[in-house]
């Protein structure tokens, strides 16, 4: 009896296993899906394995359409749509492909070439032009009061950091990763808030002198008179229009960028939606790290003594009266 018991009990198992392999990734009857994960190569087999190793390039997935990716019509955060129609941001099509491509390609590159060429231009700008000087010795009119200075410093010293931790972010790969780069990125983090409180105060402080007005156009027309050390009246007003583009984009796009930046930090919307914020992070990226390089090499290399004035509040009356005359000339006719 027992050895009838033990060979009942061998032929049993032996059948289950059996059927076991016979139905081995074929879909239950009872499951709610119909995809057959283990032969729907398109999902799980080797090609979608190359697709996400080149960022989900020609991929199935690289856009959001409908439904989830288990459907295989799109990528969302969450996985399903509940059957409704998907609209706005989140049914961009291609948007996957896109970004992952500008991510893989191009994004590192572009700052790349920004951090090398700019400076490199601004080098060849002071070896053949050279810097502008004026006298030292007349009289010192104060242009910024000490709220002024304040500001000022309280928001460009965050905005460097900001940048230098952007950039830091960008070419981790190439600095090692790790513990450097996630301190880079809670550095980055915490400067955006100190930024967003300074910045809004030194947008309510210039935004009336930094309106442009029709004189910014003379302004463009010459560069600003820096392409040669000749001496004369620039058309400017207390911010020239090179200094108002920088305004501008340093406190709107900064702005936005801090906006789109505290999004991608905690991931607060569906995934096409960050792709974009994070394509807008990147381009406007590009404009801030180009003009703060050159705001840096206006104020301490092609103006000697220039970066005083916002050290000190105080412009050399011959500096003020050439390169800002109309703002020269409204200081005159208030005395």
């Amino acid at each position: 009896m027992k050895v009838l018991n033990l060979i009942s009990s061998l032929l049993l198992a032996l059948t289950l296993s059996v059927s076991v392999y016979a139905n081995e990734g074929k879909p239950s009857k009872d499951s709610h899906t119909s995809i057959d994960f283990s032969y729907n190569k398109r999902i799980y087999g080797t090609p979608q394995i190359e697709a996400i190793k080149n960022w989900g390039i020609n991929s199935p997935t690289a856009g959001v359409v409908s439904g989830s990716v288990l459907q295989m019509e799109g990528v969302g955060i969450d996985l399903a749509n509940n059957g409704k129609e998907i609209t706005g941001i989140r049914g961009f099509k291609g948007l996957g492909e896109s970004f992952t491509y500008l991510q893989n390609k191009v994004f590192a590159l572009v700052f790349f070439l920004i951090v090398i060429f700019v400076p490199l231009a601004f080098f060849g700008h002071n070896k053949i032009v050279g810097k502008k000087t004026f006298s030292h010795h007349g009289k010192k009119i104060r242009v910024f009061s000490n709220y002024n200075i304040i500001v000022h410093w309280g928001a460009a010293v965050p905005f460097v950091l900001i940048c230098i931790t952007g950039l830091m972010m960008v070419f981790g790969s190439y600095l090692g990763g790790g513990m450097l780069i996630r301190l880079a990125k809670e550095v980055h983090f915490l400067a955006t808030w100190i930024f967003v409180v300074f910045g809004f105060l030194m947008f309510l402080m210039w935004v009336r002198p930094a309106v442009f007005k029709l004189y910014d156009i003379e302004w463009m027309k010459i560069m600003g008179g820096y392409l040669s050390q000749e001496k004369r009246e620039i058309p400017a007003g207390k911010f020239n229009a090179g200094q108002k583009m920088w305004f501008w984009l340093a406190t709107i796009g900064g702005f936005i960028m801090a906006g789109t930046g505290i999004v991608l930090h905690f991931m607060v919307a569906d995934i096409n939606t960050l792709r974009l914020l994070a394509i807008v992070h990147n381009i406007l990226g590009f404009g801030v790290i180009a003009m703060l390089i050159t705001h840096i090499y206006m104020a301490v290399f092609a103006i000697e003594g220039a970066i005083e004035s916002i050290l000190n509040g105080h412009m050399g009356e011959e500096e003020l009266a050439l390169l800002h005359s109309y703002y020269y000339k409204e200081l005159k006719s208030e005395r």
